[in-house]
């Protein structure tokens, strides 16, 4: 199987290039290794001519592997009409005010508008690309200034919600059930920008990890990815909600088992599209 492989332009991965890299560089390796093609090229260098036409002459590929977020690039993509992970359409929607839409249709359980402990304001036409695009406010009137200042950064796309109190964990996951892996990012310090400090150090509240894996399965496939991660919040009393979604995160706490589960995913796409 011919294989387009397209990483991540650096932009979109904020304090995380070389994690990103990483995931993705392993998942070729394993399908090299299982004797596909793979044409691996970087999203930056998609911006020439040049090399597209050389990709598109060399014919069709069978199937499109790609963390690329770039609105022309993955307006590219969809030219080809094969199958893709993620798709370019499931890429889209996890842009933070469609995603915040679709999870408001579907019923996933997501923070308030209104609380008392603070609010978060985050960009919301695309994913978070420097530290000022997710940020605290610990009130209304400074919640007024930061949207000012977005507003000037040129902006206008945005979302707001309430600060909630609990644990914070991290989720990853690849396909329908097929993997799953949740961790508490303040027990081995893993950061990308320090939020995840604002809730503190973990106290390991009970909740049903059967129901986070449900609803961020429904989430999942709601926006049409197969590759993904995220962020929710436990409550004391053992409910949650859902405060982050992400197309292909870097799966850093757990890249080799995950780089195994994508790739068998795309083994599973080529049996699929040769029926």
């Amino acid at each position: 199987m011919r294989i387009l492989a397209v990483s991540r332009a650096e932009r979109f991965s904020p304090n995380a290039v070389e994690r990103d890299k990483a995931i993705f560089e392993a998942v070729v390796e394993r399908l090299q290794r299982q004797g596909d093609k793979v044409f691996l090229v970087g999203e930056d260098s998609l911006r020439h001519q040049d090399i597209r036409n050389q990709i598109e002459s060399s014919g069709s590929p069978d199937c499109i592997l790609t963390m690329a977020r770039q609105p022309e690039t993955l307006t590219w993509l969809k030219s080809f009409g094969v199958t893709c992970i993620n798709s370019p359409e499931g890429i889209e929607r996890c842009a933070r005010s469609r995603l915040v839409s679709i999870m408001k249709r579907i019923g996933t359980p997501i923070p308030p508008e209104e609380g008392a402990d603070g609010y978060w304001l985050k960009r919301g036409d695309a994913a978070a690309q420097t530290k000022e695009d997710v940020v605290y406010v610990p009130d209304r009137g400074r919640l007024t200034e930061a949207i000012e200042l977005m507003r000037q950064r040129g902006i206008t796309d945005y979302t707001v919600s309430a600060h909630v109190q609990g644990d914070l964990l991290k989720f990853y996951g690849v396909g329908q059930g097929d993997f799953f892996r949740w961790y508490y990012p303040t027990d081995d310090g893993q950061t990308k920008f320090g939020d995840e400090r604002r809730n503190g150090v973990a106290s390991h509240y009970p909740f049903q990890t059967v129901a986070l894996q449900h609803e961020v399965l429904r989430l999942a496939a709601a926006l049409g990815v197969s590759v993904y991660g995220g962020d929710a919040i436990v409550r004391a009393d053992g409910s949650f909600c859902l405060i982050d979604f992400n197309d292909w995160p870097s799966f850093s706490r757990c890249r080799e088992e995950a780089a195994d589960a994508i790739a068998s995913l795309v083994l599973n796409s080529k049996f699929v599209n040769s029926k």
